[in-house]
């Protein structure tokens, strides 16, 4: 689980601006936490609330970034920039990023500083007796060259030093076959977001979430039992194969999905996913993002989460994350929302406000850090009368 993340000089983010997942044991029986395996109760869900263009979606991107860089930035071209962007008054300064996750059974922190062009610092830590380094990067701006200390990680040393400036040392160790390394690059972070913003909801959208609803057959049956629970219309969804032609002229296999309806004689009809309703096709695209981390624990990512949703299916898509029968590894959603009634569902501690200044710098805060804030105050009607800030000034 994740317990925090922290990061500084990113997009309209100029100061440190840091997420905790704790919940105050005060609250330890407060709906969507859980134990942590490592000690101490976490959300497993997390609303970001704010104007538009306030920063909620660059709130989320370091998350989805860091664990990109982990996995996959050994795959860049060597000369290609890091993607992600500094904010324009720090643009000459390096951008930091930190987490702190369980994993294995244990609590690690992982801490970066880069600039576009190079990492200048990447560490990993784990608690035992209490936190030690596990492999630390330093670029060393005299010698042009990295130096690298490691204790238990097991990459050769003479391959550590040369990882290259804009890749991680785990992504790379990984294709050494470094286990630790191996295991740490999973896919535990599953988005609608990439480094320009939320990715749009189209055909392609349809077709990749019907690839992994065909290649799984839980995840199907899964997505098939809510979308029919949750009043859409639909009895069934099939999905039908079909080839194209690829780019080097072979043929690729591709799936299209397919809604049932019934009608008053029994019988049903199928409706091409293209034609059902935009909610429809959103609630199908966001399961194929929620399901693989309800199954395997991990973090979900998602900018404008009610996205083309009626307001009263954010709970039974919630609470997915509550049951431990659904949510059995402790899985974790992080979401931007402009429903301002999830207000009335989540605690104060679930709930980050993030509101912009006149010099274009944005600041992010939990609503339980809101000084005078009560547990029986309606959150709603308080957030809408401007008493928490993070409301338009129009």
């Amino acid at each position: 689980m994740l317990h925090s993340f922290a990061f500084s000089n990113f997009q309209s983010f100029r100061e440190r601006t840091e997420v905790s997942w704790q919940v105050d044991q005060r609250n330890a029986s407060a709906a969507w936490s859980l134990d942590a395996d490592t000690g101490g109760r976490l959300s497993t869900v997390m609303a970001v609330i704010g104007p538009n263009a306030s920063g909620k979606t660059g709130l989320l991107k370091p998350v989805v970034f860091v664990h990109w860089f982990m996995a996959h930035s050994f795959q860049m071209e060597p000369s290609a920039p890091l993607p992600f962007s500094p904010h324009p008054a720090g643009a000459d300064e390096a951008t930091e990023f930190e987490a702190e996750i369980d994993f294995d059974g244990q609590l690690w922190r992982y801490t970066l500083r880069a600039t576009q062009q190079r990492v200048l610092h990447e560490a990993l830590y784990v608690k035992r007796q209490r936190m030690g380094y596990v492999f630390v990067r330093e670029w060393d701006e005299a010698r042009q060259a990295y130096t690298v200390k490691q204790q238990d990680f097991g990459f050769a040393p003479s391959e550590a030093v040369k990882v290259r400036p804009n890749a991680s040392l785990i992504a790379t160790a990984a294709q050494y076959g470094v286990p630790l390394a191996l295991r740490m690059v999973a896919p535990y972070v599953w988005s609608n977001i990439h480094q320009y913003g939320r990715m749009v909801q189209d055909s392609n959208q349809l077709i990749a979430a019907a690839k992994l609803f065909a290649n799984h057959d839980a995840h199907r049956a899964s997505m098939t039992q809510l979308l029919s629970q949750w009043d859409l219309g639909l009895s069934d969804v099939q999905l039908k194969e079909f080839e194209v032609a690829g780019p080097d002229n072979t043929q690729q296999k591709l799936w299209r999905p397919y809604g049932f309806h019934k009608m008053h004689d029994g019988s049903s009809f199928a409706l091409d996913f293209a034609q059902e309703s935009s909610g429809t096709q959103g609630a199908f695209i966001l399961l194929s993002r929620l399901l693989p981390v309800l199954e395997t624990g991990g973090l979900a990512v998602i900018d404008e989460f009610e996205n083309d949703l009626h307001p009263h299916m954010l709970e039974p898509i919630l609470d997915l994350f509550a049951n431990p029968r659904t949510n059995p590894h402790k899985a974790q959603l992080l979401f931007t929302c402009h429903a301002l009634e999830v207000l009335n569902l989540l605690h104060k501690s679930q709930v980050i406000l993030v509101e912009k200044n006149e010099f274009n710098e944005s600041s992010a805060w939990r609503l339980d850090s809101v000084e005078g804030i009560r547990a029986d105050h309606n959150y709603y009607a308080k957030y809408m009368a401007g008493a928490y800030g993070a409301v338009p000034q129009l």
